[in-house]
């Protein structure tokens, strides 16, 4: 027996391409909001100290110049030795809470034992603390470690934050629980389970959080200022607040160091997209 299709209107799909012509417009703005301030820094990077507080204010250096760039190179400021820290501090930070978040996250969201939800519970509540009252605390755990002044001080205190394992835990209850009791089945234990199976199918939520981290890490500034006592044991955040004087500041040199610390960034989310897209999407199915 055929079936016969009803003619759509001649406005339903005017009327459904009116949104999503809303949206894109609203896209392209919010992609201009974003993108305008990352090129006038990058620019600006490029100017003169003159050119870039002359007013009526232009986005084309005139002249075009790589001063700033290499007075950070060959300068009296460590800045290569800022960046190299940055880079150790964030990626061990980053590799530190993949392993602890995603091993209490399996624990809270696949294993049975008295007190979970008490544990969650109490893991929960440390995000609802203000992060400055740990400030003094943290300070006096690292100075009794004998860590001031390394970078063991900006690594290990961040590195078994709440969030990431709220995150991973999250994202493991959604996962499938066939192939877990399969395994069981096959007489896999937990911790093959976990390392063959669970890990595997979450690549999507552990490269969302190890962006997360490296950022967090990267950008933190307040820290790294109580705990980095010597100029050359800084990392590049603080490090570039050096650039800004107290009574002058040379917009192009700033602007060159906030271009080079900017570079990981764009690098990272670049790498990693693919998989963030993919956290967000199991995300919204599992919601």
């Amino acid at each position: 027996m055929s079936t016969v299709t009803a003619p759509s209107r001649p406005g339903t799909s005017r009327r459904r391409g009116a949104p999503n012509a809303l949206a894109y417009v609203a896209l392209y703005l919010l992609s201009f909001i974003i993108v305008v301030p990352l090129l006038w820094m990058l620019l600006t990077s490029f100017k003169t100290d003159f050119d870039a507080i002359s007013s009526p204010a232009s986005p084309i250096p005139n002249p075009f110049t790589t001063e700033a760039y290499g007075t950070l190179a060959t300068g009296n400021l460590p800045i290569l030795r800022w960046f190299a820290n940055s880079v150790i501090a964030a990626t061990a930070q980053t590799l530190i809470i993949l392993v602890t978040a995603s091993a209490a996250a399996y624990a809270l969201a696949r294993l049975e034992f008295w007190g979970k939800k008490i544990v969650f519970s109490a893991i929960i509540a440390t995000l609802l603390v203000p992060g400055v009252i740990f400030l003094i605390p943290n300070y006096l755990i690292v100075d009794n470690f004998g860590w001031l002044d390394t970078l063991w001080a900006v690594i290990i205190p961040g590195s078994a934050g709440a969030f990431g394992v709220f995150f991973l835990r999250q994202f493991f209850i959604g996962l499938p629980g066939e192939i877990e009791e399969a395994a069981r089945v096959d007489g896999a234990g937990d911790f093959r389970i976990f390392w063959q199976i669970i890990l595997p199918l979450s690549r999507p939520a552990l490269a969302t959080l190890a962006v997360l981290s490296f950022l967090t890490n990267w950008n933190d500034f307040i820290w790294p200022i109580y705990v980095l006592l010597s100029p050359e044991n800084l990392t590049l955040q603080p490090g570039l607040s050096v650039l800004q004087g107290t009574y002058s500041t040379h917009f192009g040199i700033v602007m060159a160091g906030a271009v080079i610390a900017s570079v990981p960034v764009l690098i990272l989310f670049t790498l990693a997209q693919k998989q963030i897209v993919e956290s967000v999407a199991a995300s919204g199915v599992k919601g």
